[in-house]
């Protein structure tokens, strides 16, 4: 495993982990809609709120194995590719409710950065 691929698995996991864990309940310009927590913003995507934590535990998880996998490869690609389909899942549900492109970045962003790791995890 590189570097470089050692990097962006702590990034992309550092990343889900403070969304999920220190800013679950903060306001960011980022949220869907107007919404201020997470909970709020999956309600203004017109999910329920128990929504909401069976895709942060998977998100959480998937970002944990993206560490683990820096001493256990094999789950570098299961864990990427979970968080890319999550995202496209994000990306969605932006669409859906009609946001603006500013608030679709962090999840394209996560999007590409986990295909990136998930191509690596193949090579």
């Amino acid at each position: 495993m590189t570097t470089v691929m050692v990097i962006l698995q702590v990034a992309a996991a550092l990343g889900l982990l403070n969304v999920w864990l220190l800013r679950f309940s903060q306001r960011t310009s980022y949220r869907g809609g107007d919404a201020r927590t997470m909970v709020e913003e999956f309600a203004a995507y017109g999910l329920p709120a128990w929504f909401t934590y069976v895709i942060g535990s998977l998100k959480i998880g998937a970002a944990i194995a993206l560490i683990a996998g820096i001493w256990l490869p094999a789950l570098v690609f299961p864990a990427a590719a979970v968080i890319c389909i999550l995202m496209l899942g994000a990306l969605a549900m932006h669409a859906r409710i009609g946001d603006p492109l500013k608030k679709f970045l962090p999840a394209l962003g996560m999007l590409g950065l986990c295909a990136v790791i998930a191509w690596g995890a193949v090579r």
